[in-house]
Formats: structure tokens, C-alpha cells, sequence
């Protein structure tokens, strides 16, 4: 069995799949996934988030703000008291991200810094997203002290470097679909090098749809198709792959439930 380790099933195209949540998760399911989290990207759309994903047992959730969508403050006492629902099990997506404009780094650091702080206040781990942010990403880590509450850094497209560091805080490097792109041989490399019992798989989905799958919408199903090309990479059973970033899964995401019923919604 494999885990989608990050979806954002409250922004699936339902109409464009012609499929409603409880077939797209069937569908994934039937490809071996047994648990998935659903990752918040904003504060003011995590309530609907969780009406989506209601009464799925297999589905966990995040709370947090992208960086993308942090365009003032964060409200810290928000995320903080949002944070305590009983199926958040992460805090985030959080980080920063600098691919598109300088006029928001200082907006992002702060509203990094402080989804750490309540990460370490409620004991949850968090879910970061980082790019072209390699030294602020690592530093504002060590400041707040993010070793406490550990969490990934999810749908890495960074170095070896970044991820090394990472993982010597105690952090965990998920991959996506990206991985199976003809131009990401540097990522390639790196995914080689990341010892198995810090590796997570994911689809970031409805984004980033892997190989056989480009120009589709992702859905969860699909994470069977990074897990069988990331064995191959590593040049390890499919069957190795699957139980260690499994494991590795509920090792950080403690309170995700495992095999306790599965509902349709």
C-alpha cells in the first residue's frame, strides 16, 4: 500500500473529471493508496476544505497558507486555534517562494516563522513548500527552531544540499510527479541520494501530473505512478518503496489514523 502524502482534493475539477471525490478516491484506492492528506492553502478556504473531505476516514488534513497566497499578515491566533481540528494533522503548506516576486519575501518570511511557532505550540508537524528561498528557507528553520516539530519539504525540486540539510534537521523529502519529467535529471540525482526512510511520495494534485499522464488533471490515483518510477530510480523493489514511504508517512503524520474504516463520504 502507498499514501498521497500531499492533494488538494478541494480543488479537483470535478466537472472536467466527470467524476465526483468518493470515485476519484475509489479510483485511488484501487491503484493501492490507503490514505491521503489534503493540504490547506489558505485560512479563509480551510472550513470548505473540510466540508469536501468530511467523512472520508482516509482522508487527513493540513491548515495553513501557501506563500503564494500570503498577501498580508498571517493571522497567527487563526491558524493557531484552526490548527486544533481533530483531523488537521499538519500544520502548512508554508514556506516561501520567490520564483515570482520580491514585493512579498518579507510578508512570507513572517508568515513562515509564524506557522512554526504554532507547529511547535499544538506538536504537529508542518509542510513546506520552498523555492528559489534555499538559505532563507534554512535559516528561518533554524531560527524557530523547526527541529522541534519536524515535518517535509514537500514536492522538492531543490539540491542535494538543501534536502541534507533538511534531513539532518529531521525533515523528510517528499516527491512528486516532477520527477518523471524528461528535463529533471538534477532532481533524479537527488532522489538517489535521499535515504529511503526520509522519503515521501506524493501528486500535489489536481498539479503536476507525472509520466504516462502529462497535460492531464492529477488525482491521487496517480501517485502509484511516481511510486513504480522513483523504485525503479533507486533501484529497489516497488514493493520496498511502498512500505517504507508508507511507514515513513504515518512515522511523521502520527495522527493520521491507519486502517480504521473506510467511509465514502
Amino acid at each position: 500500500m502507498i499514501v498521497d502524502s500531499h492533494c488538494h482534493l478541494d480543488r479537483l475539477e470535478f466537472a472536467k473529471l466527470k467524476s465526483e471525490l468518493p470515485e476519484i478516491l475509489q479510483n485511488a484506492r484501487d491503484k493501492q493508496v490507503e490514505h491521503f492528506l489534503c493540504v490547506s492553502v489558505t485560512l479563509e478556504q480551510f472550513p470548505g476544505m473540510l466540508k469536501v473531505i468530511e467523512g472520508f476516514s482516509d482522508v487527513s488534513a493540513s491548515c495553513g497558507v501557501h506563500p503564494l497566497n500570503q498577501d498580508d499578515a498571517l493571522d497567527k491566533s487563526l491558524l493557531l486555534e484552526l490548527g486544533k481540528h481533530e483531523k488537521v494533522v499538519a500544520i502548512g503548506e508554508t514556506g516561501l517562494d520567490y520564483y515570482y516576486s520580491k514585493d512579498t519575501h518579507k510578508v512570507q518570511q513572517d508568515s513562515f516563522a509564524g506557522h512554526i511557532d504554532v507547529a511547535n505550540e499544538l506538536n504537529k508537524p508542518l509542510i513546506i513548500h520552498t523555492r528559489d528561498a534555499k538559505k532563507d528557507t534554512l535559516d528561518i528553520m533554524r531560527a524557530h527552531n523547526a527541529d522541534k516539530c519536524g515535518g517535509v519539504l514537500h514536492c522538492f525540486t531543490e539540491d542535494w544540499d538543501m534536502a541534507k540539510k533538511a534531513i539532518d534537521m529531521g525533515f523528510y523529502i517528499s516527491i512528486s510527479g516532477i520527477v518523471t519529467f524528461k528535463n529533471a535529471v538534477e532532481l533524479q540525482e537527488v532522489v538517489k541520494q535521499i535515504p529511503l526512510d526520509r522519503l515521501l511520495i506524493e501528486t500535489d494534485s489536481p498539479y503536476l501530473a507525472p509520466v504516462p499522464h502529462r497535460g492531464k488533471t492529477n488525482q491521487p490515483a496517480y501517485v502509484q505512478d511516481v511510486a513504480y518510477f522513483i523504485s525503479d530510480l533507486k533501484g529497489i523493489s516497488y514493493k520496498e518503496l511502498a512500505t517504507a514511504t508508507t511507514n515513513n508517512f504515518y512515522q511523521l503524520f502520527s495522527l493520521a489514523k491507519r486502517n480504521n474504516g473506510i467511509t465514502t463520504g
